[in-house]
């Protein structure tokens, strides 16, 4: 294993400054970021090399700012700082692997490689009054759900904070030099609803948000209320996310009011039922103001009775009004799969039913059905492509 090596403070006349040094990669571990960092202890690493402070914060203007992690357009810095500065603190950590485009050119699904091969999606979808990005916390996922492309490919890792993070400057260049139809615009939005269960990763993912809502020179300065974190259940993390002062947008997906449906469709839920998950996301709203978002994916004969549409109603209502709204989801079918969309007259019926009840709710637009729309199939293509290929024996 390669580790880190720290070169002496480079000899010359009284008032030179030292070069930065290198930190080589350490296998099976990104390398760090100063995204991985907080303000402070930025400008520790750079005391720790010899070098004031405050070129932290430079170097973070770029980033967070400029959106550039180019050394040759930061010209406020040293000459011959600048390389080593990039090198240490903002080394590659995406490779874009292919990017299909739908929509008319307002939706861009990319599938990037990380250092060590793995790979993840991000989609960012522009919309009349808003830019948003879908961003990826895991390679893979661990919860098992059938019906999800991502969760039949396992977990392969989680990502770092500054993976997650990479995202989001990646796609906010993007709105800016008008990759988007429609022209140059601004990132507004962000939802961790990609690859992988964000609570599952969870300090990472915290982590990523601060950086996101931390004004310029510590972040992105995003609105915490335009950032979204969904969940399929974790309650004692929705609990700790409650306490982290961050009022983002907690979104559950739920795809099931009863239990016994949900067992199947959600395998975490035999750990956490259906109660106790929505007790959790009450709790989530008494602490943070925030609604909370219910996710149910509409799947034909399965979960989109009229039954269930109030049953559900009912659920939510039993722990009040005003703290939860719910976006059913016409499920985005994966080539081969028994799991599809349900049939409009049954959404509508299903939609009717909630709203009858008195539970605001809005269907959930879908983007890139053309492009391989459901999550994870990209990245399980690019699996599929690299598999071993089982050599047929001969008879």
């Amino acid at each position: 294993m390669s580790t880190t090596a720290s070169l002496p403070p480079t000899p010359g006349a009284a008032g030179d400054r030292p070069r930065l040094t290198f930190t080589a990669r350490r296998r099976g571990k990104p390398p760090r970021h100063l995204a991985d960092l907080s303000r402070e202890d930025r400008a520790q690493v750079l005391r720790d090399r010899s070098l004031p402070g405050y070129r932290a914060d430079q170097l973070s203007r770029h980033y967070f700012t400029h959106l550039t992690r180019d050394d040759a357009a930061m010209s406020d810095l040293p000459a011959r700082d600048r390389g080593r500065l990039v090198e240490e603190l903002l080394p590659e950590l995406l490779t874009e692997v292919h990017t299909l485009q739908a929509d008319a050119g307002a939706t861009r699904k990319t599938l990037w490689s990380l250092f060590d091969g793995a790979k993840v999606e991000s989609v960012l979808m522009r919309y009349s009054e808003r830019a948003t990005l879908c961003v990826s916390s895991q390679a893979g996922c661990g919860m098992a759900c059938p019906f999800c492309a991502t969760g039949q490919q396992g977990l392969t890792r989680n990502l770092s904070t500054a993976e997650i993070v990479e995202q989001v400057r990646l796609a906010a260049a993007a709105c800016r030099d008008g990759l988007l139809a429609g022209g140059p615009t601004r990132l507004t939005n962000v939802v961790f609803m990609g690859m992988g269960e964000p609570l599952a990763n969870y300090r990472a993912v915290v982590d990523a948000v601060r950086r996101m809502v931390e004004p310029s020179p510590a972040g992105f300065g995003l609105s915490a209320r335009n950032v979204t974190v969904s969940t399929v259940g974790l309650v004692p993390a929705i609990d700790k996310l409650s306490r982290e002062g961050l009022p983002v947008t907690l979104a559950v997906s739920l795809h099931a009011p009863d239990d016994g449906l949900r067992d199947d469709l959600i395998p975490i839920n035999s750990r956490w039922k259906v109660g106790e998950l929505l007790d959790a996301a009450r709790r989530y709203f008494d602490a943070t103001g925030r609604r909370v978002s219910i996710e149910y994916a509409l799947i034909r004969d399965i979960n989109d009775h009229e039954w269930r549409a109030q049953l559900l109603a009912d659920e939510l209502l039993s722990r009040g009004r005003g703290w939860v709204h719910v976006n059913p989801i016409p499920l985005n079918p994966t080539p081969g799969s028994r799991w599809t969309a349900s049939d409009p007259a049954v959404e509508e019926t299903f939609v009717r039913t909630l709203r009858r009840a008195g539970i605001p709710t809005t269907v959930r637009d879908t983007r890139g059905s053309d492009i391989d729309g459901a999550c994870g199939q990209l990245a399980a293509e690019a699996l599929a492509a690299t598999a071993p290929k089982v050599k047929e024996p001969t008879r």
